[in-house]
């Protein structure tokens, strides 16, 4: 087990809510920067973001698209924004990115700090990316950094008793999110993402990366705001 590597799953919300927040990302490449220093490697998986989002609702103005052609225009925004951080983390990074989890060669060999993901092919979300990592590499943590708090038993935007949930294991949580991913669905972690990670005992951390005192918090292993799946 390496337990100086963590998968950092980083939302395309905290890269690109709606412009790119380069605020955000040179706190957060201080903070990762001053892990390297310690010992630590990161393994930072991208997700797509609003650019994502602006280039599906734009092509479906223009014409007909496909769930399939919509799911490929999200992988090249994970892509082009793998690249955006491989680019400002150069100096501790691998140079090539990761775009296919299951050709690991060079990956794994690699003595860099720093290695970037992201999106594979339809059907795949960053969250099982990140999990499929975390296996091949033997990382028993992943760092899921959203724009939530917390997770919900149920969507605190549709029902006002929704409960924030601190602990959870995998098996209750499944229940939560059920079996199946559905790319167009609003989920805290991919259910099939969950699957692998119960049958690896891998945990993952969901909170707020906004929220950048919280994310020194976990990488210190000290106690932070969010949702612990184990």
């Amino acid at each position: 087990m390496n337990k100086k590597m963590i998968v950092i799953s980083l939302g395309g919300s905290l890269i690109v809510p709606e412009e790119i927040d380069w605020k955000f990302l040179k706190q957060f490449k201080k903070i990762i920067e001053g892990k390297i220093k310690k010992g630590f490697r990161f393994i930072i998986v991208t997700g797509g973001g609003m650019t994502a989002r602006k280039y599906i609702e734009a092509s479906a103005k223009v014409g007909d698209i496909d769930a399939e052609d919509k799911d490929w225009v999200g992988i090249h925004s994970t892509r082009l924004n793998a690249h955006f951080i491989r680019t400002i983390f150069k100096k501790y990074a691998h140079p090539t990115i990761c775009t296919n989890p299951y050709d690991l060669e060079g990956f794994l060999k690699a003595k860099e700090y720093i290695l970037v993901a992201a999106g594979y092919r339809p059907g795949n979300s960053t969250d099982y990316i990140s999990i499929l990592l975390a296996k091949h590499f033997e990382i028993k943590k992943v760092a899921n950094l959203s724009n939530i708090d917390y997770v919900y038993d149920k969507d605190p935007k549709k029902y006002k008793d929704a409960k924030k949930i601190k602990e959870i294991c995998w098996i209750d949580f499944q229940k939560i999110v059920g079996n199946k991913w559905d790319p167009g669905s609003n989920v805290p972690f991919d259910p099939v993402a969950s699957k692998l990670a119960a049958k690896e005992n891998i945990e993952v951390a969901i909170f707020n990366g906004k929220k950048l005192k919280n994310l020194q918090n976990y990488l210190d292993g000290k106690r932070f705001i969010g949702t612990v799946i184990k």
